[in-house]
């Protein structure tokens, strides 16, 4: 059972889903059900053998308040609906293994009850929480922790926290200053391979129509809700463009981009012929992979799929409301992987010079550095062992209570 909170964007369940692809690849007889408040979770080809429940959307704006974002309820009433089906999933579905997503008690610590519940209950499943490589500023994220009994929790209900990423370029344990009984938790995997797309480059590039001569130009703002600055100032760059220069571009709004801003920017790209957006791809490793750079938000998976090809790329992080972006940009920038420009600094000229001087690096083939992208054989791996070392003994002597409104919620379920 696999759990993904998603309160903003795409990418921490594009990130699960690819774990759970490679885990249904890799491990016979494996099924895995996914509970994630993603709205675009119906969107993604999901593999056979993969169920998901669908939970209560909610909303992380750029300040961080957490709010419903289509239900007319209040917060409180949310989480509360969403941790109820949460724990029914769990007493119904009866896991052999939970892995939880970045937060170890859940959004709204929406998970406690549950882990509680799954630790008295079903005492021999191990619980594995997954961590990016970081998360945020060390001083906001041991703050938070510390509020929220986050180091605690590791100590006292996690099996092993799984860093898709290397102490090389973030340690996890010395940043955030994790206890030795978590540290030791800590496996570090290496950042997410990302597999090439259904559609090769050349396919892509004749479906677009290029010349042999053009470059092509991948512009996307990942799930798009707060991209439209980045797409809007790559449109009027193109005016600084060369005349030497033969560019295509296209670009991908995102799904969630609010629509009259998605309007707007399609008025100003009818300006250029040579420019093509749409909303959305489920596979956007192939144009990835067909682009001859890439100019993007610096998300986790993005910034993988970037690595996964050696595509050279001009990254306008997120700073808000988190610096996890702009923090993994920083390091990436100076070992030479990408190019990295602060959204306070983005302007047409900056965004075009950039741009032209990553076109320059892949003329003369300036190779960029290794990178470790192992996580998901290392996960697989891991997992299978738990599988495979998994007792199916039933405990004696359970004494945990949960609270009464969820005892019977529970009783019913498994009933």
């Amino acid at each position: 059972m696999v759990y993904s909170h998603d309160g903003f964007g795409l990418g921490n369940i594009r990130r699960m889903l690819a774990i759970c692809t490679h885990l249904l690849d890799s491990i016979p007889e494996l099924s895995i059900l996914v509970v994630s408040g993603s709205p675009m979770l119906h969107s993604f080809r999901l593999p056979r053998r993969l169920d998901y429940i669908k939970l209560p959307c909610i909303n992380r704006g750029t300040s961080g308040e957490l709010s419903a974002k289509y239900l007319g309820t209040a917060i409180d009433e949310t989480v509360k609906l969403r941790s109820e089906l949460i724990l029914s999933a769990i007493a119904n579905f009866k896991p052999d293994v939970f892995l939880v997503d970045k937060k170890p008690y859940g959004i709204r610590n929406e998970l406690k009850t549950a882990i509680e519940y799954l630790k008295a209950e079903l005492p021999e499943t191990p619980l594995l929480l997954l961590l990016r490589d970081i998360l945020d500023h060390p001083d906001v994220t041991m703050q938070e922790w510390q509020k929220h009994g986050y180091y605690e929790a590791i100590e006292k209900f996690y099996n092993r926290v799984l860093v898709v990423g290397t102490p090389e370029i973030f340690d996890i344990r010395q940043e955030y200053q994790l206890p030795p009984r978590v540290a030791q938790k800590v496996q570090f995997c290496g950042y997410i391979r990302k597999e090439l797309g259904r559609k090769s480059p050349n396919l892509v590039r004749n479906e677009l129509q290029l010349s042999p001569e053009e470059k092509l130009i991948l512009v996307t703002p990942g799930g798009g809700e707060d991209g439209y600055s980045l797409i809007d100032t790559y449109l009027s760059s193109l005016a600084l463009l060369p005349t030497s220069h033969k560019l295509r571009s296209l670009i991908i709004c995102g799904p969630e981009m609010p629509l009259k801003d998605r309007v707007a920017l399609e008025q100003k790209a009818a300006a250029y012929p040579q420019v093509h957006m749409c909303e959305f791809t489920d596979d956007l490793m192939s144009y990835i992979a067909a682009a001859d750079v890439v100019v993007a938000m610096g998300g986790y998976n993005t910034t993988c799929e970037i690595i996964s090809v050696s595509k050279p790329a001009v990254v306008i992080p997120r700073v808000k409301p988190s610096q996890e972006q702009w923090m993994r940009a920083e390091h990436l920038t100076k070992l030479g992987v990408l190019a990295a420009i602060h959204p306070d600094k983005l302007t047409p000229d900056i965004l075009m010079r950039s741009l032209l001087q990553q076109l320059n690096n892949l003329q003369h083939n300036i190779s960029t550095p290794a990178i470790d992208l192992n996580a998901l054989p290392k996960i697989s791996q891991y997992i299978s062992t738990l599988l495979v070392k998994k007792k199916s003994v039933v405990p004696f002597g359970k004494t945990y209570q949960p609270p009464e409104q969820l005892r019977d919620l529970a009783r019913v379920a498994i009933v």
